[in-house]
């Protein structure tokens, strides 16, 4: 199939012969309340509680150095309506280039062979750019195809394993009801908890991104990741728990609310969304400290729930910590990766087996 855009038409390779059925480019100016749209059907169809709004999915995605928009997303539609899409990014996590793919079609068209047409065209595209020395093949490092599942969704699985991806790990979704009792937890001695200024940001961040290198796979963040963090549309500083030993970051509990999520999802849940503490104050008391905090500003805010998203294998022994505090687990997501095989090259090399087959979680 074919669709027709500036510069030429674009082939998708084993699209099925739908009638109506076309692909074409992102067009930013009027695609990202649909492309919302479609993931909000999608999720709320296999009870994924994720739906961003346009103006998040738009800041994300122009926000991200591993992604161009020109390139990495395809749209597809019947007769004009988009009914799927999928986009491709890339980011360095840990010793290797993951290559995240994201095919997502609307519930009524599943089962048509669309969704396994969009895959197909990420994987050329990635093809394509690494042997033109792009997305990432100057590092010299190994190179994987990534996706993300959730196990109660068995089409999504079956169709993982069906187009070769490994499971590589778990993800888990956890969730605690505000109504229970909130422990009062006093912070170790000689911390403190502070408002958060725009001119602490940085050290809060750098704080933040030292603690997770501890976590597996952790992500190489630039100062684009800085700038869209603290650019984000329903960002409130005011709902973080900082604590600080003098002019150090100790740890910190990013919190966030997500309003229209909460609206579409009948819900009024608070997000824990990055919990960490740095190495020197560990084991002292601090990260539950920060969680009893966190879930302290969720009531006030007259909120009914408070959520958080862990790696099932975390090695920081995070999920014993969370399940402490209250959390149950509700959901497990799977992480998939796909070997690709990097042109050879003076800084290229061969993807190491291990880092396929070794049994395993973003930001």
């Amino acid at each position: 199939m074919t669709s027709e855009m500036a510069g030429g038409p674009i082939e998708v390779t084993g699209a099925p012969p739908i009638a109506g059925l076309r692909f074409r480019r992102i067009d930013r100016g009027r695609d990202f309340p649909a492309i919302a749209e479609v993931i909000a059907a999608a999720d709320v169809h296999d009870g994924v509680e994720w739906i961003p709004s346009a103006e998040a999915l738009r800041h994300d995605w122009e926000g991200s150095q591993g992604m161009d928009l020109d390139e990495d997303v395809l749209v597809a539609e019947i007769d004009g309506s988009m009914i799927g899409f999928v986009d491709h990014s890339w980011r360095v996590r840990g010793e290797c280039v993951f290559h995240q793919l994201e095919p997502v079609v609307r519930p009524e068209h599943r089962c048509r062979g669309i969704g396994g047409a969009l895959l197909r065209w990420a994987e050329a595209r990635v093809a394509a750019g690494l042997a033109a020395g792009d997305l990432g093949a100057s590092t010299g490092l190994p190179h994987v195809l990534a996706g993300w599942a959730d196990l109660e969704v068995a089409a999504a699985v079956s169709f993982a394993g069906g187009a070769g991806y490994v499971v590589d790990g778990y993800s888990i979704l956890m969730t605690r009801s505000l109504a229970d009792l909130i422990p009062d937890l006093p912070l170790p001695d000689g911390l403190e908890v502070r408002p958060v200024w725009p001119e602490d940001h940085r050290r809060i961040w750098d704080a933040d991104t030292e603690a997770f290198q501890d976590h597996r796979d952790p992500a190489v963040r630039t100062d684009a990741d800085y700038e869209r963090w603290f650019s984000q549309p329903d960002l409130d500083t005011s709902r973080w728990v900082v604590a600080w030993d003098g002019a150090e970051v100790a740890g910190s509990s990013m919190n966030f609310v997500w309003p229209e999520e909460n609206a579409r999802l009948g819900l009024r849940r608070g997000w824990l969304e990055h919990i960490s503490v740095r190495r020197p104050w560990r084991k002292r008391g601090l990260g539950s400290a920060l969680i009893a905090r966190s879930l302290a500003v969720f009531r006030n805010l007259g909120l009914e729930e408070a959520a958080l998203g862990a790696d099932a294998e975390n090695l920081t022994g995070a999920v014993r910590i969370y399940e402490a505090h209250g959390f149950r687990r509700t959901r497990t997501g799977a992480g998939y990766r796909k070997p690709i095989e990097v042109p050879a090259g003076p800084t290229l090399g061969a993807v190491p087996a291990d880092v396929v087959d070794r049994d395993l979680n973003s930001s």
